[in-house]
């Protein structure tokens, strides 16, 4: 296991439908998962779910980020904080993008890591995906919430 402070990062950079960057991160690795920070400028105010999906590519910006896959969830467990056989590793809180378009999140995820230390490997073989859904996730619904249309997309990179 990494030593606090010493352990795996990682960075994404989040494009649109359109292939526009909007937004940027970095991932750090501590001892019981991984701490997500990230700031996002031209998506659409609102509420907004989150999610880290199993295959790390945002190519095909023009069908919506469907190459991206599903949740990473290694172990198969349902869908959302409040299901009672959830969450998957692959779910994250909702956050708000303001008026202006602008968001700075930071989030902690004790379902996965950046070493396949804990829960799944976001740096796997096929990589993952943090993809944004064009409305919040009600944490309950199979088998993403009712959040709708992926509306941005950033490939985690080691490093």
């Amino acid at each position: 296991m990494a030593e606090e402070g010493n352990g795996p990062t990682a960075s994404v950079e989040f494009v649109d439908n359109h292939g526009e960057v909007v937004g940027e991160g970095t991932i750090d690795q501590g001892p019981a998962g991984v701490v997500l920070n990230f700031s996002i400028d031209g998506l659409d105010e609102g509420w907004k779910a989150i999610h880290i999906h199993g295959v790390g590519t945002c190519e095909d910006h023009e069908e919506g980020f469907q190459a991206s896959g599903g949740h990473l969830n290694p172990d198969d467990s349902e869908h959302g904080f409040l299901n009672p056989d959830g969450p998957d590793a692959g779910d994250l809180p909702n956050f708000y993008v303001h008026s202006d378009g602008s968001a700075m999140v930071e989030m902690f995820n004790e379902r996965a890591s950046l070493d396949g230390s804990v829960g799944g490997n976001m740096l796997d073989d096929d990589g993952s995906a943090l993809v944004i859904h064009e409305n919040p996730d009600d944490h309950m619904s199979q088998p993403i919430g009712g959040a709708g249309a992926r509306v941005a997309c950033g490939v985690v990179q080691g490093g």
